[in-house]
């Protein structure tokens, strides 16, 4: 993907959390996803405080958001991944992956992960796979509702 074609078009992506607007993120993650429904906004405060965090942005308008867990030395977990529905259909989430995967703090991890029902055509792009060993991998899961 050319970042270059999207700055033409006013479409930014940045790190910066205080560009970000939390209540976008908080109505789209809480009502409209389905990994998230139901997030308490103080929960979802916490997560994004303690997440390296991207905004996809058109002009100062959020258009999308991702959140990574990470220690920035061996693993990350990518989660929240989205693109607000007027906004789809140029091409913004694979942009998005890959300014993540080239993202200088995020280089030499020794494993990535994430969860979708969905997006596995996007992830797959970006050399995700299923997982390898999933007779090593548990999980404790607790819904937000």
């Amino acid at each position: 993907m050319n970042a270059e074609s999207f700055h033409k078009k006013g479409f930014f992506i940045s790190t910066d959390k205080s560009l970000l607007d939390f209540e976008t993120i908080y109505r789209y993650l809480s009502e409209e996803s389905y990994w998230a429904k139901g997030i308490p906004a103080e929960r979802l405060e916490k997560a994004i405080e303690n997440s390296m965090c991207f905004g996809v942005y058109k002009e100062k308008t959020l258009a999308g958001f991702t959140r990574v867990i990470t220690d920035k030395a061996t693993f990350a977990y990518l989660c929240d991944v989205f693109i607000l529905p007027a906004y789809r259909g140029v091409g913004l989430s694979k942009w998005l992956m890959q300014t993540i995967n080239e993202h200088p703090e995020l280089q030499g991890l020794r494993r990535w992960s994430l969860a979708t029902a969905d997006a596995h055509g996007l992830y797959s792009q970006f050399g995700f796979t299923e997982l390898s060993r999933p007779d090593r991998w548990m999980e404790k899961y607790k819904p937000y509702q």
